[in-house]
């Protein structure tokens, strides 16, 4: 009996010890974050699920707003990611009262107003991604794409041969303080958002997708002057609100920034194009000040990432770990995967890096 006693014992605290080695991916990806140690790099990637077109027309609209919702569930289900980029597909443009196709000059939005905290853009986001929240078959940290209110100004005129740069540029030239202020009222608005997701949709933080004006007359010191301010308006209300929170810069579809004008940014997460700006991840965390650092591969349809085989992407794993470090470091792309991402594919890289 008293032989029986102790394996049961035994075996009572080599079972306890297990599962308090074990820890949930929400926890992995936050002390990920931190930049603590880690028994493995936690590992994402992520995708739209509407179309080019849709991603601007989701506001009133049930049909992108379920087509977003069940892609996200679907994609949770196939890949138990380690954490999830909540994309905020159909909510691209800002619903401005003077959006109009035929503005010309700054002075035509020295009107604007702030839409309220509680516009129907505001709300269905927070309802969506309370949706996608609910669909997680385990707690799973999510982070919400919101985009530096430049970015959402520049919406207004995409269009082709545009993406809005030229039109930013011209308004910069114009009438630059003027710029800045129609700029800061949509960072109070873009701000309202963030606070909300965070704390009444229970997101863990933003990812916040920001770029430099790709447009020569738009030099450096007039970005910091201009255009940073409303930026990091938004990243510390993120912050205020309990957020831990991923800067992406964003090199995708050919745009290059200065990394360097982001290196100060109240950020927790780093996240940029190294391939295209031609930094690595490792080069990226001593630029960045030691804080943790999201991507090292391409995400290009012709990329390794989307052609590799299984041993060449295993390699690149532990090749990018071996430069880098398995702390303050989390393994992803430089953007937005291709919609056809074969999800067998970021297991492959989970294990490489668990084995590293």
């Amino acid at each position: 009996y008293i032989s029986q006693e102790k394996k049961r014992m035994v075996r009572y605290i080599t079972n306890s010890k297990k599962e308090e080695a074990m820890i949930s991916k929400k926890e992995l990806v936050l002390r990920a974050f931190r930049g603590e140690e880690v028994d493995r790099v936690p590992v994402g990637f992520w995708f739209h699920f509407v179309s080019q077109e849709e991603k601007m027309l989701g506001l009133d609209n049930p049909v992108i707003f379920n087509k977003s919702v069940e892609g996200h569930a679907a994609y949770v289900r196939a890949a138990r990611p380690d954490f999830v980029k909540i994309m905020s597909d159909g909510f691209f443009k800002y619903p401005s009262a003077l959006y109009s196709d035929h503005i010309e000059s700054i002075r035509d939005l020295a009107a604007i107003q702030s839409i309220g905290k509680h516009h129907p853009w505001i709300e269905q986001q927070i309802e969506m991604v309370k949706a996608v929240k609910a669909s997680y078959p385990e707690d799973l940290a999510s982070f919400y794409n919101i985009f530096a209110p430049v970015s959402y100004l520049k919406r207004w005129f995409r269009r082709e041969g545009s993406r809005g740069d030229r039109e930013i540029a011209d308004f910069l030239a114009e009438n630059p303080e003027l710029t800045g202020q129609v700029l800061d009222v949509i960072a109070g608005d873009i701000a309202i958002l963030t606070r909300r997701i965070i704390e009444e949709a229970g997101t863990e933080g933003i990812y916040l997708s920001t770029q430099q004006i790709q447009d020569g007359r738009v030099d450096a010191t007039s970005y910091r002057r201009y255009i940073e301010p409303s930026t990091v308006k938004v990243l510390e209300a993120a912050n205020a609100a309990g957020g831990q929170n991923i800067l992406h810069i964003c090199g995708f579809e050919g745009a290059s920034n200065d990394l360097e004008l982001f290196k100060d940014y109240p950020a927790q997460v780093f996240n940029w194009a190294t391939h295209h700006e031609g930094v690595s991840l490792a080069e990226g965390s001593k630029l960045f000040g030691g804080q943790t650092v999201l991507g090292g591969f391409e995400n290009g349809r012709a990329a390794l990432l989307n052609t590799g085989s299984r041993a060449e992407l295993e390699a690149e794993t532990k090749q990018l770990l071996a430069e880098t470090g398995s702390q303050g470091v989390i393994l992803g792309a430089d953007c937005t995967v291709p919609d056809d991402f074969e999800i067998e594919r970021l297991d492959w890289i989970r294990q490489a890096a668990s084995q590293f």
